[in-house]
């Protein structure tokens, strides 16, 4: 599970299951007339207010970020897991407004009619606050662009190298320590010595042949970041994709295809991105 895909919608998603999480322990009652030595029952010891409130919040938003954060999300009867979650955090939503509005139930239609001064207590009024908010979050991250920014910023890139380029400190970088009578990287050996002989050594004169240059082309590869969940679709057109690219990890573009790039994951795979809208260079 990748937790740099996560977004800011889904950091509000988080704090709000937290919030019905710490709700579950207040007393759900308000009583007139009774001291605070009084067992009130909190969610705990209310089984359809747990089960339809505060567990099918925290079941919602655990599914809505565990679908992000998977880079193939699972599909349940043709819904993803993200879809199941937002539907678990709209019921917990209308069902902890109903117990608000009546937090004894029918218990108030027998007798006389009084509910005997019983309002909703603090563990209710938190409840119904917290999953208004999971389920506004879970509703609203797809629709609003400023809750689709990524929660954790992405990583400084490392500078940029010829794809295919060798990496720091190995043969042929330009930090590396040359050994004697080794031409450094793209220069050419001394003056009448062949390339790998040693220095000292008599050596046969010999012409100097020019070193062939490969002709720099426009593309530069580059590193980039993307803001949002986006495929690498196969370079031979395939219309499946490969792999997704997650916000807040960088990747890097090799070569341009039209007005797509072709990019490479972490673990070596190479795809075109068609989508470049609002990418982050490095």
């Amino acid at each position: 599970m990748n937790i740099r895909s996560l977004t800011r919608g889904d950091g509000v998603v988080i704090g709000a299951a937290v919030l019905l999480f710490i709700a579950s322990f207040l007393e759900i009652y308000s009583v007139e007339g009774v001291g605070d030595s009084a067992d009130i029952p909190n969610a705990w010891g209310n089984g359809p207010l747990l089960l339809s409130v505060t567990l099918a919040g925290i079941i919602g938003a655990a599914l809505i970020v565990v679908a992000r954060g998977l880079p193939q999300v699972p599909k349940v009867a043709g819904l993803d897991l993200g879809q199941f979650g937002i539907a678990f955090t709209v019921f917990a939503a209308w069902s902890a407004l109903g117990n608000v509005f009546d937090p004894v139930g029918g218990i108030d239609n027998i007798g006389s009619g009084s509910d005997g001064g019983v309002d909703a207590g603090t563990g209710l009024i938190l409840s119904l606050i917290g999953a208004l908010v999971l389920a506004a979050a879970a509703i609203a991250t797809p629709l609003v662009p400023a809750l689709q920014a990524a929660l954790i910023g992405a990583p400084k890139p490392p500078a940029p190298q010829p794809y295919g380029g060798q990496p720091q400190g190995g043969y042929g970088y330009p930090g590396a320590q040359q050994q004697p009578g080794q031409p450094a990287y793209g220069g050419h050996p001394q003056q009448g010595q062949p390339f790998g002989a040693q220095p000292g050594q008599p050596q046969p004169q010999q012409a100097q042949a020019p070193q062939a240059q490969q002709p720099a082309g426009d593309f530069s590869p580059f590193w980039f970041a993307v803001p949002v969940p986006r495929p690498l679709y196969a370079e031979d057109g395939s219309p499946t994709p490969i792999a997704e690219l997650a916000p807040g990890t960088w990747y890097l573009a090799v070569e341009q295809r039209g007005p797509g790039l072709v990019a490479q994951t972490q673990d070596g795979r190479r795809g075109v991105l068609q989508d470049t809208s609002g990418i982050q260079r490095g």
